[in-house]
């Protein structure tokens, strides 16, 4: 007879390690959000890459996996009609945790308010309280990210390169047709 934990592994494979990132394109598809809103969170410090930021017209931001799932908590939070305000403490909150730290962290909110709870009494005590509308189980958002950017195209930086470099960038013809009417 096989066991149920052969019936249903747990062995979705780990996160990748701080130094590989996924472009915005990819960021957006996991955590189920615009482009533009992506854009705009990065501009305004709300959700900023912390692989590689973009330095100006045509360089790239790489998220990484703690990036991508603060993004997909950030869109819930928002869907929840949670002020900007506290969706900014509970982001800040969660980048200083490790990505296995989270997967314990349950947010519960009533809508104004955000509740970081780490078991199941503390969560049990808000909404018997009159505290929670809604939670958030960060730890399932964990795994299903696990799954679902295991499927996606990483990237890792340039050696000795924080921030693509311009000119002789083999991606970038712009930059190479400047650096030659230049040169000439």
């Amino acid at each position: 007879m096989i066991g149920q934990g052969q019936l249903f592994p747990d062995d979705l494979p780990l996160p990748p390690g701080d130094d590989v990132g996924y472009r915005g394109p990819t960021a957006c598809a996991a955590a189920g959000i615009t482009y533009r809103q992506l854009d705009y969170w990065a501009r305004t410090g709300l959700v900023v890459p912390s692989v590689r930021g973009a330095t100006g017209s045509g360089s790239q931001r790489l998220y990484s996996f703690r990036d991508v799932l603060v993004l997909r908590v950030v869109r819930k939070l928002l869907e929840a009609g949670v002020s900007l305000q506290n969706i900014r403490a509970a982001a800040d909150c969660l980048r200083l945790r490790g990505i296995e730290d989270l997967a314990q962290v349950t947010l519960v909110s009533d809508g104004s308010t955000v509740y970081e709870c780490t078991s199941d009494d503390q969560v049990i005590d808000l909404v018997q309280g009159g505290q929670g509308v809604f939670a958030i189980a960060v730890g399932r958002a964990v795994q299903d990210m696990r799954g679902q950017l295991s499927q996606l195209p990483t990237e890792r930086p340039e050696r000795g390169h924080t921030e693509p470099t311009a000119v002789g960038h083999p991606g970038d013809e712009l930059a190479n047709r400047r650096s030659r009417r230049s040169s000439a």
